[in-house]
């Protein structure tokens, strides 16, 4: 529904004319119970005199944490003997506000009316004129209340720092943010202004895999950048950065304490909450207030330390709408004194990113694990290695947020809504398959179920729907197109399918190699030779000198991963999807 204040506007004006200056108001106090005492947000405070009537009429949209007496705020000014109003940046005259307007190239009112010859205003000529409206002509609807809407969104914007950080927090989630549909572009350019190098491919699947579950690892080599995007996108779709954590996972994580805390055994009244926040985080989202919005805790490397050990809670609760129980018997308090419920249930609105390392100090994911997320790998390829090398830029995380100050929040905190909507929709797409070609998700099932790593009916449903998430209007690939099927399956197939696979050179070369078949197609009408019939399809590509005039490579990402691993099974006797 539009918001608009013209009627209001219109009543004011009205009002304010049937009062002679200097003489009694008439009929001001039914006025003052008729009018609207909140807009956008904001509180409505207006004067048309005290008793007498007022020479300027004003009316002021304040926030909380602002008065006409202290502070700045958005004000209609109407000087009736010019038969001007103004939509003015208003400053508090009797008292040095806290904060500014942050105009470049403001014109005070007092100015105005020097450069357009209507002499001294009597009040408020060190505020800032927005829009000036000649009350000769007729008011326009339409752009009064286009006006007003965004001078209000600027003022919204202005951060206190004058106040405690804490205070700002308070209120930012207090105003109602005007939320507009997810856009990943507008994602995609922070990044790039950030001086951070993604792939706009690696993006899309790292916000489709959060669209699908609200689980995703990123894994690879270190230092590509997994912790930097995960970081990036929550502070650029979060109001605050009380919607995020980003927790170190230390290697002495043996039970699930470090995230959610544990009941204080000397005294039956506490209970200890842990220092990374993460309980904290999980009981902020819960709160109803904020069950539209995001949250997202960010696990850094994660797997440090056993997975299971401290995230067992988590893997099982994420699959149900069961509870956590944090402790029995009395009611604890934390040392603040707020109460902790004896039980936690999942807030839905609340993703997990973990970033994993591959070393000697860390850890395999069981296939538990797997199972439950999708898996991202960050690779980097020579040609983006040599583009940081030419065109090398400084991080500038603050591009990431609404202006410089970051407790404003993110530039994309109004498509926070609609991301976690996405992520609520779980209505799937089909996608066809070519005709008289076999679903390739089964040829993989098949083969796959040789070696123990098969999928069930889970992965099998959220394959499925990862592909439909990958059809999300924005998602694009290098020539503008919206991605086609082969890429949503070769995207499912590389995260969903290979990260349990692993085992031995014995086990792994003939699967491996059948794999790599099913990501390729004979483009050529001639058939093989009699000496090539009894070669796997993978066998007769490389034998035939990988010739792209008889060959396409369907699904690339997932055919270079399965290389790689067949290269590592064949010179080292061991592979996994896993890689350092």
């Amino acid at each position: 529904m539009k918001m608009g204040y013209y009627n209001e506007l219109k009543k004011f004006i009205a009002f304010s004319n049937k009062q002679l200056i200097g003489q009694g108001i008439v009929g001001g106090i039914d006025y003052n119970l008729e009018r609207k005492k909140d807009y956008m947000g904001l509180s409505v405070e207006s004067k048309v005199g005290a008793g007498r009537a007022s020479r300027i009429p004003w009316i002021s949209f304040l926030s909380e944490y602002d008065s006409v007496k202290k502070g700045i705020y958005p004000v209609y000014l109407y000087f009736k003997e010019k038969d001007l109003l103004i939509l003015a940046y208003g400053i508090s005259e009797s008292n040095l506000p806290e904060r500014s307007w942050n105009l470049q190239n403001g014109k005070t009112i007092k100015e105005y009316f020097a450069e357009n010859g209507l002499g001294e205003p009597t009040s408020y000529g060190g505020s800032f004129v927005y829009k000036v409206y000649d009350l000769k002509k007729e008011l326009v609807e339409e752009h009064v209340d286009k006006d007003l809407n965004a001078l209000i969104s600027i003022y919204k914007k202005i951060p206190f720092k004058g106040h405690k950080k804490e205070v700002f927090k308070e209120y930012q989630h207090k105003l109602k943010i005007k939320q507009v549909p997810f856009d990943i572009n507008s994602f995609q350019l922070k990044t790039k202004e950030a001086g951070l190098i993604f792939s706009a491919q690696l993006i899309q699947r790292f916000v489709a895999s959060l669209c699908t579950k609200p689980f995703v690892i990123c894994s690879g080599l270190s230092g590509s950048g997994k912790t930097k995007l995960a970081q990036a996108f929550v502070q650029w779709i979060s109001e605050s950065d009380m919607q995020y954590k980003i927790i170190p996972v230390g290697a002495d994580w043996t039970n699930r304490e470090p995230l959610l805390g544990y009941p204080n055994g000397l005294d039956p009244k506490f209970y200890v909450t842990p220092d990374s926040g993460a309980l904290q985080l999980i009981l902020e989202a819960s709160k109803v207030e904020n069950q539209s919005k995001p949250y997202f805790m960010i696990l850094d490397e994660m797997n440090l330390s056993h997975v299971e050990r401290y995230f067992a809670d988590f893997l099982s609760i994420m699959e149900s709408d069961g509870s956590i129980k944090l402790y029995s018997g009395a009611d604890r308090v934390d040392s603040n004194g707020n109460k902790i419920d004896q039980e936690i249930f999942w807030p839905k609105n609340l993703f997990i990113i973990g970033t994993v390392n591959i070393d000697e100090t860390t850890y395999m994911f069981s296939p538990k694990v797997l199972d439950r997320a999708n898996v991202i790998e960050f690779r980097i390829t020579p040609n983006e290695m040599n583009d940081f090398f030419i065109n090398k830029k400084a991080l500038k995380m603050e591009e990431l947020f609404f202006s410089k100050d970051k407790n404003c929040g993110g530039a994309g905190q109004n498509m926070g809504e609609n991301f976690y909507t996405l992520s609520q929709d779980k209505s799937v797409i089909k996608i066809p398959e070519a005709p008289g070609d076999e679903n390739v998700l089964n040829k993989f099932f098949t083969e796959l179920q040789i070696v123990g790593s098969e999928f069930g009916y889970r992965s099998a449903s959220e394959i499925e729907l990862l592909i439909t998430k990958l059809g999300i209007k924005g998602f694009e690939d290098d020539k503008g197109e919206p991605l086609n099927n082969n890429t949503k399956i070769d995207i499912a197939i590389m995260q969903k399918l290979l990260p349990k696979l692993h085992g031995s050179r014995k086990k792994l070369v003939g699967p491996l190699e059948t794999l790599a078949g099913f990501c390729l197609v004979r483009i050529n009408e001639s058939q093989p030779d009699d000496q090539n019939k009894t070669k796997t399809l993978y066998q007769q590509f490389i034998s035939e000198n990988r010739d792209s005039y008889k060959w396409e490579i369907k699904y690339k990402i997932s055919f270079e991963k399965i290389e790689r691993m067949l290269k590592n099974v064949i010179e080292n006797g061991f592979t996994s999807y896993a890689e350092a």
